[in-house]
């Protein structure tokens, strides 16, 4: 008799599993938004399905009066521009602290409290500094995600490297290599896959601290026009925003497994790929 953990879906039934939640999320949205537009025809709460048709045509394929630009596409651009800048400089930072901290015993003694307690600190807290320093523009944006990730893939990655087997270390320095020699050569190439990895566990996270920074203080981008149609109960524009944050975070979050499992096959070796 086959125990249920140890039975595996088929891939086309994985599929099907997969897509079934979305389905019938739906027909639950679809059903609901019939009964109160049927009490209500003017009802802004849940708007039908051809009103988010009508407000996609209207924000991403009919160029604004105002400024001829087609606000979906810029608001896009703008909050990919901050989100890879910031994720990209905290993976840099993240990857020059956490390697000394992991392999230098007095590194890690001076300032793993240091980063463990800046790690504590809630950035939305500190937005009204960053917005004092560097002022109301891009870079306040961007040091908020920087802030917000940083210490969280710097202390996965210090994990990782301290829990990097003894033995291959101690073969390193029976080989004559030095402490910079066995950190290029033996730790970098197998932290680097996993700093992949916490990249892609932190995006939510990012898109949080962008959509937050977006909404106080911006002229374009998603969590800006999210917030600036709220006034107006535009939930047929906020929904697909909505949407298309999730699809957004879901596909750099699919190409990044994607690019680790491809250039790095040692890593998922023996792993159950999803």
């Amino acid at each position: 008799m086959k125990r249920l953990m140890n039975l595996r879906p088929s891939k086309p039934t994985a599929l099907i599993m997969g897509l079934l939640p979305f389905i019938v999320v739906l027909l639950i949205y679809i059903v609901a938004s019939d009964v109160r537009l049927a009490e209500n025809p003017n009802d802004k709460l849940l708007p039908s399905m051809s009103s988010f048709v009508e407000a996609v045509d209207r924000m991403a394929f009919t160029p604004s009066k105002r400024t001829g630009e087609y606000l979906f596409v810029e608001d896009t651009l703008a909050s990919l521009e901050r989100l890879g800048l910031g994720v990209m400089i905290s993976a840099v930072l993240a990857l020059l602290i956490a390697i000394p901290l992991g392999f230098v015993p007095f590194v890690r003694a001076g300032l793993s409290p240091f980063v463990a307690a800046i790690s504590m600190v809630p950035p939305m807290a500190i937005l009204p500094i960053l917005f004092i320093v560097f002022g109301m523009g891009e870079m306040a944006k961007v040091a908020l995600i920087v802030i917000g990730v940083t210490p969280l893939i710097v202390r996965d990655l210090q994990q990782r490297v301290m829990e990097m087997p003894t033995e291959q270390l101690i073969k390193a320095q029976t080989l004559g290599g030095s402490s910079w020699t066995i950190t290029l050569r033996v730790v970098l190439p197998q932290i680097f896959p996993r700093l992949l990895d916490a990249v892609r566990l932190t995006l939510g996270t990012a898109w949080i601290f962008l959509i937050s920074a977006e909404a106080i203080s911006a002229t374009e981008g998603l969590g800006y026009r999210i917030f600036l149609v709220r006034r107006y109960l535009s939930m047929d524009v906020i929904l697909p925003y909505v949407v298309w944050i999730t699809l957004l975070a879901f596909l750099f979050d699919y190409l990044l497994k994607q690019f680790n499992y491809r250039t790095f096959k040692w890593y998922d070796a023996g792993k159950e790929r999803s």
